[in-house]
């Protein structure tokens, strides 16, 4: 089992910056996918960031240039920096982890921009 916490969402204008972070409950070193989803009310979840623990990295087209998805594994955190945020970024963001043959996922942290 994985339990995942995420946090550092809020309210954000347009143009500013935010740092989501996601702390789980085992160690991450064996945890080979770790990412970031998010939803938009009335929208399916959606990729937005992927890493894996030999350092690849993979990005929605939408916020490639934009977000930057890293991980400590000494912390067990995973993190996404997002930076030029969008009215569109606004969604619930999810921490997402697949280890083994099981998919984890976070509760959620709200990330709204306002134009």
């Amino acid at each position: 089992q994985v339990q995942l916490v995420e946090s550092g969402g809020g309210l954000v204008q347009a143009g500013g910056s935010l740092r989501l972070s996601c702390a789980a409950s085992k160690s991450i070193f064996s945890i080979n996918a770790m990412g970031w989803y998010r939803q938009a009310p009335g929208e399916q979840r959606e990729l937005v960031a992927t890493t894996t623990s030999a350092g690849s990295t993979n990005y929605a087209d939408s916020v490639k240039g934009r977000f930057t998805i890293s991980r400590d594994n000494a912390k067990n955190m995973v993190y996404l920096q997002m930076n030029s945020l969008k009215s569109q970024d606004t969604a619930l963001y999810y921490c997402h982890a697949q280890w083994l043959a099981s998919h984890y996922w976070g509760q959620g942290t709200q990330v709204t921009v306002s134009s």
